[in-house]
């Protein structure tokens, strides 16, 4: 099996969830999102309990592993301690970097972190305070995060142009839209509708797959 640093420095389509709820078809679409090529799933909800978060997240686990590919926790770093996941998400008013990675030490956990961020001055932020990635966005709008304002491609090029480290585009993103994205300077994206939402998400992931070069 590849190492997690590998598959983490090669990784060019991360999928995002929206968990609305813990069914069995839910386990069966985020493995057909790794069965279509998903190098990174991230489980996200902003309605589910623990108790079904980590329910999902120890299937989703097993499953990672089978297709040797990576699963991130978005937010919590408790859910990520406890399932022992691959990477930590953090939005901007989430835990302070730093200090998430010293509690994930001291657990014992080596995970890869990363943050949002909307402005270049947030980027350098996140790289300064030791981020492993970063997202760049929401590149369009998106109902995943209501209210927000797009930065649009111009940020993208401002990435592609200033940010050293990996960086994935997200917000909107689908197949309509993607070469747009890739033509600012986008080597990687970050999807949630566009995959989870399709009528054949192993096909739509292999799609993006396929369109992002791998």
């Amino acid at each position: 099996m590849k190492s997690s640093s590998r598959i983490f420095e090669n990784f060019s389509l991360y999928a995002v969830t929206d968990l609305k709820d813990d069914s069995a078809g839910i386990i069966r679409k985020i493995e057909s999102v790794y069965r279509g090529g998903a190098d990174i799933v991230q489980l996200r909800s902003h309605c589910l309990t623990d108790s079904q978060m980590l329910r999902i997240g120890e299937k989703v686990k097993k499953i990672a592993r089978r297709y040797r590919r990576l699963f991130f926790i978005n937010d919590r770093l408790d859910l990520a301690i406890a399932l022992g996941a691959d990477g930590l998400h953090l939005g901007q008013n989430d835990m302070p970097l730093p200090l998430a990675r010293m509690i994930a030490g001291r657990a014992g956990c080596r995970f890869k972190f990363g943050r949002s961020t909307c402005c270049l001055k947030q980027a350098r932020t996140a790289i300064r305070e030791g981020a492993d990635y970063i997202g760049v966005g929401p590149v369009f709008e998106t109902p995943t995060k209501p209210g927000r304002t797009p930065v649009g491609l111009e940020y993208v090029r401002q990435a592609a142009r200033y940010v050293q480290i990996p960086w994935v585009a997200i917000g909107g993103i689908d197949l309509g839209n993607l070469a747009l994205v890739m033509s600012a300077g986008a080597k990687r994206v970050a999807v949630v509708r566009a995959i989870f939402l399709a009528r054949d998400p192993e096909r739509a992931t292999r799609t993006f797959k396929q369109k992002l070069g791998d």
